[in-house]
């Protein structure tokens, strides 16, 4: 999957909790993610005239525009590994924050699990 169809993906499924996601779709949102907050962060600074410590306006629309997308592609992306989504609320602790992130990079299951079949990926 490649940068545009994540975004479309994810977007398209907004707050769909069930199925599965494939490593690709979860980090390129994410990255997605990443890079939009510093373009908005830069337009808040150098266009709005906010403080680069103060969040504006524009970065915090476009961090509320992505909470519920980023919740459910990520509980996708567990489920992908056989996990429920609400393993995400080891983010809590710090030590739980590193198991995410290794179960996230971990390759999903190439058999039908109880979230729904295997992901088939174009080349």
């Amino acid at each position: 999957m490649d940068f545009q169809t994540s975004i479309k993906v994810c977007f398209n499924k907004y707050a769909v909790f069930q199925g599965r996601a494939s490593r690709s779709e979860f980090w390129f949102f994410w990255l997605f993610g990443f890079l939009g907050g510093i373009v908005a962060a830069i337009i808040d600074t150098m266009i709005l005239g906010y403080p680069w410590e103060q969040n504006g306006p524009i970065y915090l629309i476009f961090t509320i525009a992505l909470l519920i997308p980023s919740i459910s592609v990520a509980a996708r992306r567990l489920h992908d590994i056989n996990r429920s989504g609400w393993w995400q609320l080891l983010w809590i602790t710090i030590v739980g924050g590193i198991l995410l992130i290794v179960w996230h990079a971990t390759v999903g299951e190439k058999k039908k699990n109880k979230y729904g079949p295997p992901i088939k990926l174009r080349r």
